[in-house]
């Protein structure tokens, strides 16, 4: 079996019917939006246009209708809370039976918190002592379940939401996260919970054809972000599927981002990448992401989500090398076929293992034209490195520490994680501090 054909297989067995996904299947959205009603809303950015216009007529042909006329605007990068909010308000005016969001990660992220402030935001709920909001507005929702709990406590119910996949990238419309950012702070925050987990979701691989050559990276680098962090930290209820999940991903992004890049009408290239990419929304349904993730929440304004956690993860694989080195040496054998490690990594043990599998992430994140330090990004300054610092520990985002390998607490913060990304701004593995 090729790692692609096990990529359909894990895709299938979690999934089922729920996801379409291949190449050349747009078309089927009609009959996807159709299960759960006729008055549809679409949101989309203008970048896809041409793939909207195909999706409207499905959606026409299956009987349904779209509410208003015209698409709603989708998110802009990172998904700023305004246009979470200018969403939820067109949900409101137009009660729609379903949403469709079309586009990459931001958008799918976007709808996420649009119908979950759309639904819950002024329930009256919210006016009781025991309020587990605030209001119409975002912020009592960042962290896990909290989504859940409210549903549960009014007994309302989420619209349904169909998410439509163009981007390589982050497996929004797989997963249980919305990552929503505060433009004025420049800090991304997460809301995590299973009650936002798309309906239905669609992925033409094809759509990918046209991805830029910036996007196509950040892509594959968060593609092996969500499966390697997910691995590395996973518990042994389910580490062999976490290894399977991250292993298929890691060969298919390896073998392929390079030929994409050098030929992006690669059409069996780009579905590789496509499917890796979900793989990686499926590794996030497994287990949880960590530090890599968590640094990139205060990045957004410097560099794009995947490719900051791409930086990234070397300098943490060294950090958690203690409690990984089954998960490193695994990954050595599939980087070893590509001719990223180093000859004679079966025999290194410990660190020296961990910084030979970080130096293979290097090489391979240059090979594509990908930063592999802090300092390669132009607008990175002094000031990230407390802002990351201090995110890491906001109560709201614990959950990234405690996913960690090697946990940490908020008091760790300054001792163990500073070391790290102190590294990662020269590109110095000897600066790291393991536990």
């Amino acid at each position: 079996m090729t790692a692609l054909e096990k990529a359909y297989e894990l895709l299938k067995e979690w999934k089922g019917d729920d996801y379409i996904h291949g190449c050349g299947v747009l078309s089927e959205i009609g009959n996807l939006t159709a299960k759960y009603g006729k008055r549809i809303m679409l949101v989309s950015t203008k970048t896809y246009a041409s793939l909207t216009e195909e999706a409207i007529r499905s959606i026409r042909a299956a009987g349904g209708t779209l509410v208003p006329e015209a698409i709603v605007p989708g998110a802009r990068p990172n998904a700023p809370r305004e246009d979470v909010y200018r969403i939820e308000s067109y949900i409101l005016h137009y009660r729609p039976d379903a949403v469709v969001s079309f586009g990459g990660g931001s958008t799918i992220d976007a709808v996420k918190a649009a119908i979950m402030l759309a639904v819950l935001g002024d329930t009256p709920a919210q006016n009781e002592s025991e309020a587990y909001g605030t209001g119409a507005e975002i912020d009592g929702y960042f962290g896990t379940g909290l989504v859940s709990a409210a549903l549960e406590k009014t007994g309302l119910k989420m619209i349904p939401h169909i998410a439509v996949e163009t981007a390589a990238s982050s497996g929004a419309h797989l997963t249980k996260y919305s990552n929503i950012t505060d433009p004025v702070s420049g800090q991304k925050m997460l809301i995590v919970d299973p009650a936002i987990v798309p309906s239905a979701a669609l992925f033409d691989y094809d759509a990918t054809l046209s991805m830029p050559r910036s996007v196509t990276i950040d892509g594959a680098l968060d593609g092996i972000s969500h499966t390697l962090e997910v691995f590395w930290g996973a518990k042994p209820a389910y580490y062999e599927k976490a290894k399977e999940i991250a292993l298929t991903a890691l060969e298919l992004i390896v073998g392929n981002a390079k030929k994409v890049l050098d030929d992006p009408k690669d059409r069996k290239a780009r579905e590789a990448l496509g499917a890796a990419t979900d793989l990686g929304g499926y590794a996030i349904m497994v287990g949880g992401t960590s530090g890599a993730h968590l640094t990139s929440f205060s990045l957004v304004d410097v560099t794009a989500h995947g490719t900051a956690c791409g930086i990234m993860n070397p300098y943490y694989a060294v950090f958690y090398s203690p409690a990984i080195q089954d998960q490193l040496l695994a990954m050595g054998e599939v980087l070893a076929k590509y001719g990223l490690i180093e000859e004679g990594f079966e025999a290194l043990q410990g660190r020296a293992r961990a910084e030979a599998v970080s130096r293979a992430m290097m090489a391979f994140a240059a090979s594509i034209g990908a930063p592999t330090k802090l300092s390669d990004l132009p607008d990175f300054r002094e000031e990230h490195v407390a802002r990351i610092l201090s995110a890491a520990k906001k109560p709201e985002l614990k959950m990234k520490l405690q996913n960690m390998p090697v946990p940490m607490t908020a008091e760790d913060v300054d001792a163990y994680m500073a070391p790290v990304i102190r590294a990662a701004v020269g590109g110095d593995l000897s600066l790291i501090v393991t536990k």
